[in-house]
């Protein structure tokens, strides 16, 4: 396969043509299909399927695809498809993906009969089952390419039995039928996938004439009424079995018990007004003998306050949810036929010697085994480094597919990635039923201990068959050139070290030693379906050449695509951010889920049921208003008593349902289902104002203005801050740049992603079986132009980026996606299943742990001082949505605070004064029910949200740490950058580590040496001496002041406490560190504080220890 256009500038077209083996070229140019109907018959008149089941067009019937059409989806994905920016767009056939055999129908390369014309290495065309395609009853086996040959130069000749050819249906053009074209110029397939009919400026609704006409659609499980309808007029809106038969909700909202959340929201009313009136004590009675450590420690209280009221006002509302699968099922299918929207699922990854290809590989296994319709899912690996690695462990990741993921489903297999399978502790055969699971558990993990081998061996497999291919160019380079110099001197040759595929050809994308064009920030879009879209049938397997018995198990797999978008120097291609919304655009033209799933590539579906179940909240009644489903991140591989906090619970199960409350979580960049018309922008189908304080916890609510005027499919189509501004899809292109596809495919998504209309009171629903219809096949010009899409020059004078998409600008992409569709009216959902969804790992040495908390950090100083600033958000956020993205801003600026508090117990203790003049009653008891408030705070959240009291600990623990570290590091990094426009990056200096790879947790005592540690550090070892001169000062005084050294040692001790998994981050692993680092720590403090009073004795002192002085 060869496609190739020219691409001179950004709004240049895209033409194609195919060369076969036998060197002929067929025009596969759109502009070449559009421009032979040039009627204006048509005008006005466009059809879009399925339409009403008494006006059905003849595109509905429900017959296979042509033969034609499935050999060039064929051809299409065992093609690699490269292009760029004014560069060619080819498709180069690849005949052999890996070393290793391709044995399943879907995946490129697969292995395949070979044409019996001599001289011909093409394959025979072949079937979903990988079954051979023969056109002569003689069975003779050739492919397309000598076929069409032989049928036009051969007077359809068979080579094999010399007789006439009966069928000749592959000779059809593997382009699709011409559309009808619209008043714009053209429509895309994509548009006849909508579930309308139009006729001139007449609009079919389908939801009307659901429920106010006999029609039925015959699928879905939706009731209508019968002759006669019904006679009461209460019930005229609802048929009588419906009316029986009671409406069931996917989902239920279940409220904290008022005996857990009552006393937890007086509490917090109780403890502000103690701290109110603690303040005023505070500023009203002043430590005259030390104005300046008084004036110190009571702004840092007042800043405190503010700090804990932006956190705890946005807790005041938690909720649980719970969703009901079995009801799902039954709404969706009832007759064995999906009318599930589609789902894409996005795989990020850039590096493959930081994000190992293994983990990777076992994420995508586990999602091409999930449960959900297998015609529905499609999965994107977007790597951002252009490695072949990533490539080729990408295409035995597919290879294994087909046998771990009929193995999953055969026997239920929990967790779907093999990797943790198989590294389960528990009994693996514990409600195991069927009985060769035994057998057939141990030849899969046979095969996987293979598969693990050759994924770990690609990177010297590629280093040698380079250098082979590489030696053996020169060495051609080398006798072309004796043989054209002849007597003239022979120059060296510099011939580029290329990286080569399995298949003899150059990779097109970043090289092991980088060149012009071939280097991480410099190469072509690349582009290969590694599994095909599957049938839409249910595909069972044989028992012909099948290591396990598959003959009652679906084989089909979800479409695979690797993608790797276009770099070239002098464009910013805007890290993560951008490489999401390459795959946004590139999944519209060539699945177009209107729902989008993100993970990471180490976080892998831990729960198979997990993608339905985040649909339960997007198909209920009142989900097209819900932009997307966030799923809490679990890790594994964390240390029993995960030092640093690292599952983070008390953010993921504390504030997080408390924001579910409100309108919703924030998004965390990993582990959520997004619709896709709310990445597009759009504003949600029906807004609301809230415009007080009350419309924050309870429902008085503004309603906004109607646009039930605007045409169906664009009601939920509006961009702009006024409710009435409806987006004319003639200025999409304005906004999503100028691929008409794309643009196509935007009402499409918007309508399948509505929920299902199976009751009057759905709003903006659609109707039972409008997704039943099998999807369409893939063909040349439509992957191509999915390569057009991912060029680095694509998002110019677009919103891509700006509000659309990914939101560019911040190291913190998702905070500020989240923050975009909130401010637009949306609502997102926070979904907590029993089995955790989703798994991926955690940095739990301490270095890496605080790099991690200074990007956030980083990213919300940004966030604070650019125009997603919560203090600028539009009325449609509730206020205490507001306060919640506000304190997301701030939070990093108390560390200013903290890092001066910390110091606070030491300066008293050297000083010799407190923060207050005495300790009085007064000062005791308002530290005494502040400290029993948030006790008595801690414990009720521990209760609602199901957390224990040492993650609680652990928290608080690296609240001070990470304050202390990273988050003063990020504020003064921030500050820098928008006063003097300077960017600092904190990079690691030294590392030194354990040799002990049998211990699970051995990154744990890794000690990477940072500048992040210095405050920390400098702290403890403050406060440590100065509880030391505190005691020395305080015994060697003539006048005793216990209470004093008292207070400042509680301090002192309340710091230190705080920073012990920071200490014991810095001794390393237990044993090893040198017991003279401790005696000398002791005698170093004990001398300095010696010195120190001797340098400044207590007042009234002469002479220390008695009759003993310094010299």
């Amino acid at each position: 396969m060869y496609c190739s256009g020219a691409m001179a500038g950004r709004g240049a077209g895209v033409s194609f043509s195919r060369r076969s083996s036998s060197g002929r070229y067929a025009d596969l140019s759109r502009n070449s299909f559009d421009s032979e109907v040039n009627s204006v018959e048509f005008e006005g008149y466009t059809v879009h399927i399925p339409a009403t089941p008494d006006n059905q067009p003849a595109i509905l019937r429900m017959e296979p695809p042509p033969i034609s059409q499935r050999v060039e989806e064929l051809y299409v994905s065992s093609s690699l498809f490269t292009g760029g920016f004014n560069s060619v767009t080819r498709a180069h056939l690849m005949d052999k993906v890996i070393e290793s055999e391709s044995n399943h129908p879907q995946m490129a390369g697969a292995k395949g009969s070979s044409c019996a014309i001599r001289g011909c290495d093409g394959k025979v065309m072949s079937d979903e089952r990988g079954v051979d395609i023969v056109p002569c009853e003689c069975d003779f086996k050739i492919c397309r390419d000598c076929f069409v040959d032989s049928v036009k130069t051969g007077d359809g000749i068979c080579p094999g039995c010399k007789e006439s050819y009966k069928n000749t249906d592959f000779l059809a053009t593997s382009v699709e039928p011409l559309p009808l074209p619209s008043s714009t110029g053209g429509t895309s397939k994509m548009e006849r996938r909508l579930s309308l009919m139009k006729s001139g400026a007449v609009d079919f609704d389908h939801n009307k004439w659901l429920f106010e006409t006999k029609g039925t659609y015959g699928y879905g499980n939706a009731i209508w009424p019968k002759d006669g309808g019904l006679e009461n007029d209460e019930a005229a809106g609802q048929p009588p079995e419906l009316l029986s038969k009671p409406w069931r909700p996917l989902t239920r909202k279940l409220k904290i018990a008022a005996a857990v959340l009552s006393p937890y929201r007086l509490i917090i009313l109780v403890r502000m007004a103690v701290l109110g009136l603690f303040l005023e004590w505070r500023i009203s009675h002043p430590n005259k003998n030390a104005k300046w450590l008084w004036l110190m420690s009571v702004i840092c209280e007042l800043w405190f306050a503010f700090s804990w009221l932006l956190d705890q006002l946005p807790k005041l509302c938690p909720v649980n949810r719970a969703t009901d699968l079995n009801v799902l099922n039954d709404k969706f299918d009832p007759t064995g036929k999906s009318d599930l929207p589609g789902v894409d699922i996005f795989v990020s990854t850039a590096d493959p010697e930081k994000e190992p290809p293994l983990v990777t590989a076992n994420t995508i296994l586990s999602i091409l085994a999930a449960d959900y319709p297998v015609q529905k899912l499609s999965c994107y690996i977007s790597d951002d480094g252009g490695a072949l690695l990533t490539f080729e462990a990408m295409a035995e990741a597919a290879s294994f597919s087909n046998l771990w993921v009929p193995f999953c489903r055969k026997h239920n297999i929990e967790p779907r990635n093999p990797e943790s399978y198989f590294s389960l502790k528990k009994d693996p055969f514990k409600n195991k039923v069927r009985q060769d699971f035994v057998k057939d558990r141990r030849r899969v993990k046979r095969e996987y201990d293979e598969f693990k081998v050759r994924i770990n061996g690609l990177p010297d497999s590629i280093r040698r068959r380079s250098d082979a291919y590489n030696a053996r160019e020169e060495i051609k380079n080398m006798k072309l050139q004796r043989q054209t110099a002849e007597d003239e001197a022979l120059e060296v040759l510099k011939v580029s070290r290329a990286t080569w595929m399995a298949d003899g050809t150059h990779w097109p994308g970043t090289w092991i030693i980088s060149a012009s064009e071939h280097s991480k920030g410099d190469h072509a879009g690349i582009m290969q379906v590694m599994l095909k879209p599957p049938s839409d049938e249910p595909l069972n397997g044989t028992s012909d050449n099948n290591p396990l018995d598959f003959t009652e198990v679906d084989i089909r797999l979800p479409m695979l695509v690797y993608v790797s978008r276009e770099k070239r120097a002098g464009y910013d291609h805007n890290k993560k951010a951008g490489a999401m919304n390459a795959l946004v655009r590139a999944s519209a033209i060539m699945s177009n889920g209107p729902f989008i799933l993100n993970l990471d590539c180490d976080h892998y579906v831990y729960n198979s049921e997990a993608i339905r179940e985040g649909m339960c909240f997007m198909m209920d009644r009142g989900g097209d208003r819900i932009c997307y489903v966030q799923f809490p991140q679990r890790f594994e591989g964390i240390d029993p008593s995960d030092r640093y906090a690292n599952h983070n619970t008390v953010f993921f199960d504390v504030n997080m349902r408390a924001l579910d409350g409100l309108q919703g979580p924030v998004y965390v960049g990993t582990g959520c289902l997004f619709r896709r018309t709310a990445l597009y922008g759009f504003d949600p189908p029906r807004s609301t104002d809230h415009s007080g304080w009350c419309s924050c916890c309870f429902a008085r609510r503004k309603k906004s203005s109607s646009v039930s005027c605007a045409p169906e499919e664009q009601r939920a189509l509006r961009m702009g801050d006024s409710e009435d501004d409806d987006m004319n899809p003639s200025e999409f292109s304005k906004r999503f740049g100028n691929s008409s596809l794309l643009i196509d495919s935007i009402p499409v998504a918007e309508f399948q992603g509505r929920p299902l209309a199976d009751h009057p009171s759905v709003k903006n629903g659609r109707p039972p079986g409008a997704l039943t219809i099998p999807r369409e096949l893939l063909d040349a010009s439509t992957v191509a132009e999915a390569i057009s899409v991912i060029s680095c020059w694509y998002e110019d004078k677009t919103e891509w980026g700006n509000r659309v998409g990914w939101i560019y600008g911040s190291v913190t992409e998702d905070v500020v996606t989240g923050y975009r569709m909130h401010n637009r009216g949306w609502k997102s959902i926070y979904c907590v299943t029993k089995r955790d969804a989703f798994r991926g790992s955690a940095p739990i040495n301490l270095t890496d742990r605080l790099h991690q908390v200074l990007r956030w950090a980083t990213g919300s100083v940004e966030i604070f001082f650019s125009r997603n600033n919560a203090l600028l958000a539009s009325s449609k956020m509730k206020v205490l949505q507001r306060v919640a993205y506000l304190n997301v801003g701030i939070y990093p600026f108390t560390s200013l605070f903290l890092i001066v508090y910390c110091f606070l117990p030491a300066l008293s203790l050297f000083s010799g004064e407190f923060i207050v003049e005495s300790l009085n009653v007064t000062f005791l008891t308002y530290l005494l029910v502040i400290t029993l408030t948030l006790c008595v705070l801690a414990m009720l959240e521990i209760k609602w949200s199901g957390i224990n009291l040492e993650e609680w600990w652990r928290n608080e623990q690296f609240w001070l740490i990470g304050g202390t570290s990273a988050h003063l590091a990020a504020v003064l990094q921030g500050l820098l950058k928008v006063v003097a426009g300077i960017e600092i990056s904190f990079t690691l200096t030294s590392k030194s580590g354990g040799d002990d790879n049998d211990d699970d947790y051995a990154d744990l005592y890794l000690l990477k040496w940072s500048a992040l540690m210095i405050p920390p550090l400098t702290i403890m070892i403050t406060n440590l001496i100065a509880i030391a001169v505190g005691f020395s000062r305080t015994i060697y005084s003539e006048r005793l002041e216990w209470s004093r050294l008292i207070g400042g040692v509680f301090f002192s001790f309340w710091v230190l406490a705080h920073l012990y998994p920071f200490a014991k981050g810095l001794m390393g692993r237990r044993g090893r560190t040198p017991t003279i680092v401790f005696v000398w720590a002791g005698l170093i403090a004990i001398t300095i504080s010696l010195l120190w009073v001797a340098i400044s004795p207590p007042p009234g002192a002469d002479q220390i220890g008695g009759s003993f002085q310094f010299p």
